[in-house]
């Protein structure tokens, strides 16, 4: 009777693993007859995951460039006025010939970083026509022809020639036509950051540690001042008697000026305060930005060529082939296609002053490596 009770489990398990595995079979059928095809990969199921976040950001970024824009004016016009009303005057003390030079360099770097901005943000970064004289492909979402290093945004939904990607601080398109406008203002704003910081800096360092000298134990402070105000452990305040600047000693012995009891010096300290900290974190932030577009114009390659050149490397290395940017003559080339002073080598002119000379080329057509050499390669070499 055992035996017979266990012969019937087993057949009884025997048909419901027989019917889970048909129902898998089926399901995984109607799966694949919905959504496979010879194209489907890791790739596009990733893309196809992440495409409403594509979604929020196409959508979302359209009305936040406006604000941005408006954010970018607003704090480079405090630096300016807080330049004006609190380093000058600190910088014309310590003689007329410094006074000179930090208006000389200061106005010159204003200059190129408003003409810059406003050139990048307002100029058209180039489109392409409907008859265009070489096509490499079909934009998807257009539904025309694309010529070489062309690219669709998905936010300002239009193909850009040479795009470089969609930046929100712009409200614009970095392509053909405003690439160096970008990159200068980029270079521009990074300089002038650093000449406010190296400007400030004594001014700063009386206001955050007083007028003792912190020496390497300065550098800890923040972390000292975020140890105390867990603990509680705050130092009373002990004022001087001056009524202008109170004076009190902070962690590790250092004497901060507080400034509490003239409303006049604590505007004065905070506005010091606020224009070296975010200079200094836009140096760190706009050198990192920097450096990659440097690096990018150095191979001659675009945010998204970058990609789709290591993709390509990748693919030829597997089949023993080396394959070339064609775009890249050199650093040197480079960097005078993308400056625009390969016929006029006017680099006072075209770099160090603001210039609204166009870039090279039409932006339809591109000379290659292997336009007059070998035309032939492709951009792939043998190992």
């Amino acid at each position: 009777m055992a035996k017979l009770c266990l012969k019937k489990i087993r057949e009884f398990g025997r048909e419901v693993k027989q019917k889970v595995e048909e129902e898998w079979f089926v399901c995984r059928l109607t799966c694949f007859s919905l959504f496979y095809n010879s194209l489907t990969s890791w790739s596009t199921i990733a893309d196809t995951l992440v495409e409403p976040l594509f979604w929020c950001v196409d959508h979302f970024i359209g009305y936040l460039g406006p604000i941005f824009v408006a954010l970018v004016v607003l704090l480079t016009t405090s630096v300016v006025v807080i330049f004006y009303i609190c380093l000058l005057p600190h910088k014309a003390a310590e003689g007329h010939l410094w006074t000179v030079y930090h208006l000389i360099v200061g106005h010159w770097l204003l200059a190129n970083i408003v003409f810059h901005y406003f050139k990048a943000a307002f100029t058209d970064p180039g489109h392409p026509p409907q008859v265009i004289p070489e096509v490499v492909s079909v934009c998807k979402r257009c539904i025309s022809n694309k010529p070489p290093r062309c690219h669709h945004c998905s936010i300002c939904n239009k193909c850009v020639l040479k795009m470089d990607h969609h930046c929100p601080w712009l409200n614009n398109c970095v392509g053909h036509y405003n690439h160096r406008y970008f990159f200068l203002f980029c270079a521009y704003m990074w300089v002038g950051c650093v000449y406010v910081c190296i400007s400030a800096y004594p001014l700063f360092r009386i206001h955050f540690y007083g007028s003792q000298d912190p020496g390497w134990s300065g550098i800890f402070y923040p972390i000292y001042l975020i140890k105390d105000a867990i603990g509680n452990s705050f130092n009373d305040v002990k004022y001087s008697p001056k009524a202008t600047d109170s004076i009190h000693s902070g962690v590790n012995g250092i004497t901060v000026i507080s400034s509490v009891r003239n409303p006049s010096g604590m505007w004065f300290h905070s506005l010091i305060m606020f224009e070296f900290l975010l200079c200094s974190a836009s140096t760190v932030a706009l050198g990192a930005l920097l450096l990659w577009h440097i690096r990018l114009i150095h191979y001659a390659e675009t945010s998204i060529e970058v990609h789709t050149n290591r993709a390509e490397a990748r693919r030829h290395r597997k089949k023993r082939l080396k394959y070339c940017n064609p775009y890249d003559f050199g650093p040197l080339k480079n960097w005078q296609i993308f400056l625009g002073f390969t016929k006029s080598r006017s680099f006072f002119w075209r770099v160090l002053m603001p210039s609204s000379h166009p870039p090279e080329g039409n932006g339809l057509t591109w000379q290659t490596i292997y336009s007059e050499d070998t035309p032939n390669l492709e951009g792939i070499r043998l190992l």
